[in-house]
């Protein structure tokens, strides 16, 4: 670890968040002495964040809890084009109505996160659409334009990776990395913002956004990435055999949230309580250092944790209630994701729309496999249907984990 001098930095490094950064003595000596407005951008290309956003989200919270502002951006116009980064193909373009509803539906996530107000550390909500919406191209190009080298531009990773493996990269994804430059300038601007963090696959961004501002106003920023996270096993952060881990409980169920927490690789837990929780070090020190079952209760914290920062106190406990009564007394828990059925259905429509199987094709082989119970009987048959003639919910299980209920419409 390094010896910072500022409780930011020093926070951050504890924690395991800090990967790059481009001028570590300027930025220590400036938190040091004065609040700094730091920023992380979001585009809204879905109705909720994932878990994989978790990161940055909480390195906002830590900025706040260091004494700094946070902001956080929405990408309202940059969600028009796509960040090309690490992606193979370009994203589908959304209508303005989807992004407008999309952001409006993922501010809800960092009210759990942040505090929001009208202080010198409160968190604020901007979106970029404020000023890239009103740009106009020839004078754009003129001001802004001047100040990017296409040769540059092809040597960062986001975009070399994309040309070397002969993969479409339109000029509209290119744009990209210059519209979130001019981000930073404008955001230096309007709201002294000093600092923008993000990922790894940021770097570049970030580092065109301080040229930029230092180029036209002469202002001194900064820039933080944080390292890839990555599972135990290698896996990207967040990525489960039933899809993305929402942070909206309207996209996914506090308990299948607290689920995921839970089901954390014994290797993963110490790295996942410093970045997600807010337990001091020396109590993750303890929790990490179990042995054999015991790393089960740090895991439970773990899950206890993240699941009460994101969805409140009364979900996180009946989550963890619904896990005790469903495993350890063979019940089956309120908070179970449940599937209303319209008097009866097929064993392998209910396997996959309650989402313990990506396809038919899988349900099948799971039913062939004897992992499929239906109120502890285990069911093989593919053709088998669950009649639902009373009103006590039935619950499917498969494997030892997953548990769902089906009540009748």
């Amino acid at each position: 670890m390094t010896s910072f001098q500022s409780d930011l930095l020093r926070a951050l490094d504890e924690r395991g968040f800090i990967h790059q950064l481009t001028d570590a003595e300027g930025l220590d000596a400036l938190a040091s002495r004065e609040i700094v407005p730091g920023y992380i951008g979001f585009d809204a290309t879905a109705p909720s964040l994932h878990v994989g956003s978790l990161v940055q989200i909480m390195l906002l919270r830590r900025l706040q809890q260091a004494g700094h502002k946070p902001i956080v951006l929405m990408g309202g116009g940059t969600s028009k084009i796509g960040d090309p980064s690490f992606k193979d193909e370009a994203r589908k373009l959304l209508t303005a109505e989807t992004i407008n509803a999309n952001i409006a539906s993922i501010k809800r996530v960092f009210e759990r996160f942040l505090t929001f107000g009208e202080g010198p550390t409160d968190a604020v909500v901007l979106d970029n659409a404020e000023w890239l919406d009103r740009l106009e191209y020839i004078p754009f190009l003129r001001e802004i334009g001047q100040h990017f080298s296409v040769n540059r531009m092809l040597s960062f990773d986001s975009v070399k990776i994309r040309i070397d493996r002969e993969q479409s990269l339109s000029f509209l994804e290119f744009n990209y990395m210059i519209l979130q430059g001019y981000d930073f300038l404008e955001l230096s601007r309007r709201a002294a913002c000093r600092l923008q963090l993000g990922g790894s696959d940021q770097w570049g961004n970030i580092v065109n956004g301080i040229e930029l501002a230092r180029r036209v106003d002469g202002t001194q920023v900064y820039g933080l990435t944080t390292p890839l996270l990555t599972t135990a096993d290698g896996g990207k952060m967040g990525k489960t055999e039933r899809g993305a881990v929402w942070l909206n409980a309207d996209q996914l169920s506090p308990y299948d949230y607290w689920q995921f927490w839970r089901n954390t690789q014994d290797a993963d837990v110490g790295k996942f309580l410093r970045r997600f929780t807010d337990l001091p070090v020396d109590e993750i020190v303890r929790l990490e250092r179990l042995q054999g079952s015991e790393i089960n209760d740090a895991k439970k914290v773990l899950a206890d944790e993240t699941t009460r920062m994101a969805h409140g106190e009364e979900a996180a406990l009946e989550a963890a209630e619904t896990a005790r009564r469903t495993f350890e007394q063979g019940g089956a828990g309120d908070a179970l994701p449940t599937l209303t059925v319209d008097g009866q259905i097929s064993i392998v429509i209910a396997l996959t729309a309650l989402g313990f199987a990506a396809s038919n094709g899988e349900a099948r082989r799971k039913l062939a496999e004897g992992a499929v119970r239906l109120n502890g009987v285990t069911i093989s048959d593919p053709s088998f249907a669950i009649v639902l003639e009373q009103d006590e919910p039935l619950r499917l299980s498969l494997g030892k984990k997953k548990h769902g209920l089906l009540t009748r419409a």
